[in-house]
């Protein structure tokens, strides 16, 4: 009862925020995250202060920003054939991976007693890249104003980005779950395995339906043939 006063007396002076103020609220709410890993993943579920909407927006930025890099980062720092990339097939590609790896996580935490659901940790992991938007989307721009010789400047900034939201990807599912940190590092090889046997099996289904496909199409206009 008194934490029931507590939560209606807290939402009279802090009444709940709807529409757009939401979302920018939970947009803003992953610099928090990421800056204070443990109570923001923590808190970015249990009180309900992300959002899917902010979530659906970072891996969109993600996206675009992994795009922009191969595309339009100085030929000195990277060294992709642009002619040849297709950018639709690589978001295509890159968004399919993340939502298999989410898919994994679940499957395999929900039979060991792990506390996130699905859309726990796509929000969780969504808000980890956070990173990689801030800090490598400026970078393709500073690869161009940066000589050769600074390789390593530039290399320091697209590394230190990366270990981050590796790092932040470890404290959330860390948090979602409440697991340990060493019950976290084997679900998360666990999720990589289970990952690349999901991809396997897809696979393997497409091209048996392609296979069967062939086949009837093939029957198809040999049985036309005989008849007419």
């Amino acid at each position: 009862m008194k934490e029931a006063r507590l939560s209606n007396s807290a939402e009279a002076v802090f009444p709940a925020e709807k529409g757009s103020g939401r979302y920018l609220s939970s947009l803003r709410y992953a610099l928090h995250v990421i800056t204070h890993p443990f109570d923001g993943f923590w808190d970015l579920n249990r009180e309900k202060k992300g959002s899917m909407a902010a979530a659906h927006t970072i891996l969109a930025l993600f996206l675009i920003t992994y795009v922009m890099k191969l595309m339009y980062t100085n030929f000195q720092f990277i060294m992709v054939p642009v002619q040849y990339i297709n950018v639709y097939e690589r978001i295509i590609s890159l968004a399919l991976i993340f939502l298999v790896l989410c898919l994994a996580n679940w499957a395999l935490t929900t039979l060991f007693d792990g506390k996130g659901r699905f859309k726990d940790i796509y929000m969780g992991l969504c808000y980890a890249l956070t990173p990689y938007v801030l800090i490598q989307l400026p970078c393709i721009l500073l690869s161009h104003l940066l000589a050769y010789d600074e390789a390593e400047f530039y290399s320091v900034l697209i590394s230190f980005s990366e270990i981050w939201c590796a790092f932040l990807a470890f404290i959330a599912l860390m948090e979602i779950h409440d697991f340990g940190p060493a019950k976290t590092l084997v679900f998360i090889i666990a999720t990589v395995v289970g990952a690349l046997v999901i991809i396997f099996l897809v696979m393997v289904l497409l091209s048996l339906i392609s296979d069967a496909y062939s086949f009837f199409v093939s029957l198809y206009k040999e049985i036309r043939f005989r008849l007419y």
